[in-house]
């Protein structure tokens, strides 16, 4: 359990554009908000990426709590089965588990922006082992004619702003 969710941490900063997956989707990303901005585990302890709650033996599990919910369920589960997978085979040890608030500071190895992970995504080559090697490219030209899109529609807050003169 542990190399799988070491492989899943060192994954994470290439699987951020699937499990974050629109410009809004990283506005929650903020310091002491309640949502994880590092990339720790830990027992028990809900501001952690990866957190194992108090289980027995067989229902021993962890839980993913970076991932949105404007993910794709299976861009989210293809990305935690690569992490394993990755962690096992590489027997990537997570560290020990995080004591304290892990909430407090941003993860700069994290891509903390849309455009940025899917940057991060494209580059990675362990995403184009796990995904394909073309996937990774397709995805960011689909997501970057989406941000274009996006970022081209005036929002009522900058027609307020930028646009009513008074």
């Amino acid at each position: 359990l542990l190399q799988a969710m070491g492989g899943v941490l060192d994954l994470m900063p290439a699987t951020m554009a699937f499990i974050a997956p629109n410009p809004n989707s990283y506005r929650r990303f903020v310091p002491n908000a309640f949502v994880p901005v590092s990339r720790h585990w830990a027992y028990e302890n809900r501001s952690t990426a990866l957190r194992i709650p108090v289980s027995d033996g067989p229902a021993r599990r962890f839980e993913h709590r970076m991932a949105g919910a404007d993910a794709n369920p299976y861009l989210v589960l293809a990305s935690l089965l690569a992490g394993i997978h990755h962690g096992i085979t590489q027997k990537i040890d997570p560290g020990p588990p995080f004591k304290g608030n892990a909430g407090e500071t941003l993860d700069s190895g994290l891509p903390m922006r849309a455009r940025r992970a899917l940057e991060t995504l494209t580059q990675s080559e362990s995403a184009k082992f796990y995904f394909g090697e073309g996937y990774p490219a397709l995805y960011a030209a689909a997501k970057e004619a989406e941000y274009d899109l996006f970022e081209s529609t005036i929002s009522p807050q900058e027609y307020n702003w930028y646009l009513m003169a008074e």
